[in-house]
């Protein structure tokens, strides 16, 4: 009957357990990580934006030697 048990394929409560945990632990670790990445993008293509904003008004003054009003 022992044999019966050991025989068996598949993974034990205690694996499964285990398995749960580190992911858990990795998750806890790259979700913070993943925020900041954002919130870092976010910044660098709000600079984007405004430097393009620039060039452009500064285009607009080279060719009418007066800045755009809206």
């Amino acid at each position: 009957m022992l044999n019966k048990i050991r025989n068996r394929k598949g993974f034990t409560l205690i694996e499964l357990l285990i398995v749960v945990a580190i992911i858990g632990i990795l998750a806890a670790v790259a979700i913070p990580q993943f925020s900041a990445y954002r919130i870092k993008g976010f910044n660098s293509a709000g600079t984007s934006d405004l430097r393009n904003f620039k060039t452009q008004m500064e285009s607009s003054f080279a060719d009418n030697q007066v800045y755009p009003t809206l």
